[in-house]
């Protein structure tokens, strides 16, 4: 696993050993980046069940200004301090905390994203409930993009259409067994 493009372009990343962690595989992860590849410089991006960190520092080896990369476990966190010290990359905020939890602390904080990845554990189904934090937080702009990764297409949303309805999905895609999705608000006009 290695930084794709810009300045930290060719930089081996580190991963955990072992299963509990599942890294965006490389296709996946260069077809992601070519998708939003006008939408990152400049950008704030948040980088939800970061793992080693590899998309919120592609980010900003592609120009994102600030990367927040948040994880629960501390293996994966001090992977990702290594990997922010190795690749030399400004704007990492590298933060151990459950997903869910940070959530709600960043709405509160008032804080907004303009791209946020999202790639949790496949058999909790988290994608529905945080995207309804996103939304219920105002965490995202109405240009905001939100990639999602999942094990199964139908767990983008869980069956509910009600959330279903508030997003427009831009890409739709498989990678082996990951299905990415790029979803954008819907404006109010449109829903």
């Amino acid at each position: 696993m290695r930084i794709i493009t810009g300045k930290a372009r060719g930089i081996r990343l580190e991963t955990l050993e072992g299963l509990n962690t599942r890294p965006t595989a490389e296709r996946a992860k260069e077809a992601v980046f070519s998708m939003l590849a006008f939408d990152i410089e400049g950008r704030r991006v948040l980088d939800l069940f970061a793992g080693s960190g590899q998309m919120g520092l592609e980010a900003l080896s592609r120009g994102a200004v600030s990367a927040v990369m948040v994880d629960c476990a501390r293996a994966a966190v001090e992977i990702i301090k290594k990997n922010t010290a190795k690749t030399r990359l400004e704007g990492a905020e590298i933060v151990c905390a459950d997903s869910m939890n940070w959530l709600e602390g960043a709405a509160k904080k008032g804080l907004s994203f303009d791209i946020v990845f999202m790639d949790p554990p496949y058999a909790e189904k988290l994608l529905p409930r945080c995207l309804e934090k996103l939304l219920r937080g105002n965490l995202l702009k109405s240009t905001s993009l939100i990639v999602c990764e999942s094990g199964a297409q139908e767990d983008l949303f869980c069956g509910d259409e009600a959330l279903a309805d508030r997003f427009d999905v831009i890409k739709s895609t498989r990678y082996g067994v990951a299905y990415v999705n790029i979803l954008k608000v819907k404006s109010r006009n449109e829903e």
